[in-house]
């Protein structure tokens, strides 16, 4: 119950909020030296995500010099419906292998909050079956592609309520934030505003970001 209300509440704080946001333009074919590729949390609002896409990339173009960006969102329901995240999983996987056949020295920066993060998280193999609005892996990003994602960010991600985490491959590459009190990622949590407050953690996650490109 307090996973929907958390749910509901994003759909509405983020649509109440959408009117004031002055949102990146994204971009998905031009052979930039990175590919910000971002999935949305459910029902969340925004270009690449109000809360926590949008805000992501901003702060990515300020602390990334002397490299082109560009940005991707996710093409996926984003919705409470057993196929929402398995579509999702489809699309990043298919984007990053058409993308990189396009653009030989392209690499890619998976951005993911909520039930977006459960998207990346099967795109890179770590099933999120089980997880609020999850689903088993359809689709992973081929292993000689592996060295081209420089960094993975991931925000209220669902399948540390689960006790599970991003290990092997691309754990180094990984930050993933947990708000203290999220009923989404933490196990018992019962703040669903903590569900919320992720565009503060934008400029640290663009940091670290910045350290792995």
């Amino acid at each position: 119950m307090r996973i929907r209300l958390c749910l509901a509440a994003l759909s509405l704080v983020g649509g109440a909020s959408l009117a004031t946001l002055t949102a990146p333009t994204a971009t998905a074919a031009a052979c930039t030296d990175l590919d910000v590729v971002a999935a949305r949390g459910t029902f969340e609002p925004g270009t690449l995500g109000f809360i926590v896409g949008d805000p992501v990339y901003s702060a990515l173009q300020k602390k990334i010099t002397g490299k082109t960006l560009s940005s991707y969102k996710v093409n996926y329901p984003a919705d409470l419906s057993l196929t929402s995240a398995a579509q999702g999983n489809t699309d990043l996987v298919n984007h990053v292998k058409s993308q990189a056949a396009a653009c030989p020295n392209q690499r890619f920066i998976l951005v993911g909050y909520s039930q977006g993060a459960n998207v990346v998280d099967n795109s890179i193999g770590i099933s999120s079956a089980g997880a609020v609005v999850g689903s088993p892996i359809v689709a992973t990003i081929p292993a000689a592609l592996e060295p081209r994602v420089a960094a993975v960010l991931l925000f209220g991600n669902p399948i540390r309520a689960i006790g599970k985490s991003v290990t092997g491959t691309y754990q180094s590459r990984t930050i993933d934030f947990c708000a203290k009190g999220d009923p989404v990622c933490e196990n018992g949590g019962g703040d669903v505003g903590a569900h919320l407050g992720y565009t503060a953690n934008a400029d640290a996650a663009a940091t670290f970001a910045a350290g792995k490109v």
